[in-house]
């Protein structure tokens, strides 16, 4: 076995397939899984499992929790973010007032 760490960030608050709740925006760490194949003549690993570490709010500061995701699942709660993300960008720049040069 062997384990990968890497982060991903989540500029809006984000919801998971599975999961009940919200999740706050921020910086999640990701546990990536892979087993060793045995029997090639070169080393290669198979993906096992993927976890999203959540921190614990409220009463629950300090504690964090696995989250069992699927690869799909991460990507698409990205993809969702960085649309949301671009919308904002888009929507604050209409809204922004116009410098009156008069």
């Amino acid at each position: 076995m062997r384990s990968t760490r890497s982060t991903v960030t989540f500029s809006n608050p984000f919801t998971l397939s599975g999961y009940l709740g919200e999740l706050p925006a921020g910086d999640y760490e990701v546990l990536v899984e892979e087993e060793l194949l045995q029997g090639l003549s070169f080393e290669a690993y198979r993906w096992t499992a993927t976890y999203l570490t959540v921190r614990g709010r409220g009463r629950h500061a300090g504690r964090s929790e696995l989250r069992a995701i699927s690869d799909n699942d991460l990507k698409e709660a990205l993809g969702r973010d960085a649309a949301q993300s671009q919308t904002n960008n888009h929507s604050e720049a209409v809204l922004s007032p116009l410098e009156d040069g008069t």
